[in-house]
């Protein structure tokens, strides 16, 4: 389950972290952001899509969504939640 969207410690946006960790498949997350026609910059260790906010993720499961907006920033994880089929946020 992630815990609850958090200020990350620069400020300059929100983060989503799974505890207990759950790893990401980086390959098969690419392949369901792509089919929807969101584009992604994959740098093998973690990806950049294009959502409304950008949002990085990583192999371990954390989200960074790049934005200083909380609504937008739980608007773009419940879209990933549903499009990755990841655990809800506490």
């Amino acid at each position: 389950m992630y815990r609850r969207l958090r200020l990350c410690s620069s400020q300059g946006g929100y983060e989503a972290v799974p505890d207990p960790p759950e790893p990401i498949d980086l390959r098969r997350a690419r392949g369901i952001l792509e089919r929807e026609g969101i584009a992604v910059v994959d740098a093998r260790v973690l990806l950049i899509a294009a959502l409304d906010p950008d949002v990085t993720i990583s192999r371990g499961g954390r989200l960074l969504f790049k934005t200083r907006d909380p609504a937008a920033a739980e608007r773009a994880f419940d879209r990933l939640r549903d499009l990755l089929g990841l655990a809800a946020a506490e």
